[in-house]
This record gives structure tokens, sequence and C-alpha cells, in this order.
């Protein structure tokens, strides 16, 4: 009955055969790694072991006058060059991405300082220079725009006075900075004489003596403020 299959059917029926896999092996026998090989027409495996089915069959895979399968193996047949049937590649391993380093976070910070002076004096005091020291160590490594600051006086004496000493503390504080390593450019100065008192008329109103005096010292200061971004530790 198998003999009388033309050609046409046994490559039907080798086609249909190896897509459904119906072959088997002994029990002991591993899943070959089949080449297909012309010599012969036999289906052999890697090492050029022609493959049988269950029966002891050898299996015919080309077009020939003997059936699709047959006992007459021929023999071991030496490997040839051919298309060959493989496991497929294990799968690549996992693309590892390196972590995002995240982005630094700033936060918006503002200084001040305010240096008194002695009645009629710009002479900057230790404790005012004590100040600025703390107020340039507080402001390394901070993004500014630039520096303000700004020279007040009291009330007594006259106004054009008062204008002129207002002035003259400023530019004391100024140099300070500079003279610590802050750019000239980055302080900026104003001078409102008496203009902006910090004390009320009421609370100051004896005459030019040492308690007048010591009331109106507020008044007499330079206030220096920045501000601007830092890194956030």
């Amino acid at each position: 009955m198998r003999n009388s299959f033309t050609r046409k059917h046994t490559a039907l029926a080798v086609a249909c055969a190896l897509a459904l896999g119906i072959f088997s092996v002994s029990a002991n026998a591993q899943t070959p790694n089949f080449t297909y090989s012309d010599r012969n027409a036999l289906l052999v495996d890697s090492q050029g072991v022609p493959y049988k089915n269950s029966f002891g069959e050898c299996w015919r895979i080309s077009f020939g006058p003997a059936s699709p399968w047959t006992a007459a193996c021929g023999g071991v047949l030496p490997p040839v060059a051919a298309v060959q049937v493989v496991a497929p590649a294990p799968a690549s391993a996992p693309v590892v991405m390196a972590a995002v380093a995240p982005l630094p976070v700033y936060e918006r910070v503002t200084f001040d300082a305010n240096i008194l002076f002695d009645s009629d004096k710009s002479a900057i005091q230790p404790a005012g220079r004590d100040k600025l020291d703390q107020f340039v160590s507080n402001i390394r490594g901070l993004d500014t725009q630039s520096i303000m600051a700004i020279g007040y006086a009291d009330r007594m004496g006259t106004q054009a006075d008062n204008q002129v000493l207002a002035e003259q503390r400023v530019d004391a504080v100024k140099a300070y900075l500079v003279g610590q390593g802050i750019a000239s450019n980055r302080v900026q100065t104003s001078a409102k004489g008496e203009m902006q008192p910090t004390t009320a008329l009421a609370d100051c109103k004896d005459a030019n003596n040492a308690t007048n005096v010591a009331c109106m010292q507020p008044d007499r200061h330079v206030f220096i403020e920045v501000s601007g971004t830092r890194l956030v530790n």
C-alpha cells in the first residue's frame, strides 16, 4: 500500500508528518537535532545518523523509487552541509538601564545684617565687623544677583550733613565686603540720610544729649541684604 504513493503523495505525507510531529523515538533516545540531507534522501541527525521511527525504519525525505520509510537505512551516512533545524537561541540577557542621577535641588535664601555706628561716625566698630564676617560666610556658594547696602543717619544735625554721613557709612561697609572677596560690582549702595528713621519722633525727643544719642542709636546704621539660590545638601 505504501509503495503505491506517488512522488506528490510522498512529499505531502512527509510535510504533514513533520508539521504534526508524528515521529516517535525510543524511551532512552533524545529528540534529534535534524538535518535535511539530499544524500540517499534520508532524514539524518546532525551526526549523520539516519533517524528511525518506532518500528526501526528509516525515514526518507526526497523523491525516489523507495517507500517514504524503509528498513534499509544503508548504514551511517557522513554529515553533509545542509539546512539544519536547531532549537531557538536563548533570549539575550535583559538590558540593565543605568540609574538616572536625580536633578539638583536649589532653595531660595535671604541673608541680611544691620551694622550700627557711633554718633557722627562712619568707622565700623568691632561688633560691626563680626556681623559682616558672618554675613560673608553665610553667602558663600550662594548664586546671587547683587547685594544691596543702604546707609542711614539719625535726626541730630542738619539734613545735608546726615545725608553725607549716611553715604560715608555705606561706603565703609562696601569697602569691607570687597576686602573680604565680594566683587565690587555686586554690591549696590544707597543712602537715605535721616529721611527714614527707625525710631519714632515721639520716642527720642530730648535735646542733643547723651540720653537722646542713646535713644537714636537704631537710626545710625547700614542695612545690607542679599537673596539668591543655593544647592540643597
